[in-house]
């Protein structure tokens, strides 16, 4: 992974920040419980589905990640 592939967007609302971070506004305890929607790489919309047991989220381009 190179420097231009680091974390750079949030991943509740896509916005820059640092490091892939919450950014204080979307940082509470309902998003805590929320499954990402914005890829850290690229700020494209994930594909995301929830089941009983998590949720799995995909990004087009940088692949998936999982709960648990």
């Amino acid at each position: 992974m190179t420097a231009s592939d680091a974390p750079g967007f949030c991943v509740h609302c896509g916005q820059t920040s640092p490091g892939g971070a919450d950014h204080p506004a979307c940082h509470n305890p309902r998003t805590a419980l929320e499954p990402p929607r914005y890829c850290t790489f690229c700020a494209r919309r994930l594909v995301v589905q929830v089941s009983p047991l998590g949720w799995t989220a995909r990004c087009s381009r940088h692949g998936g990640t999982a709960s648990g």
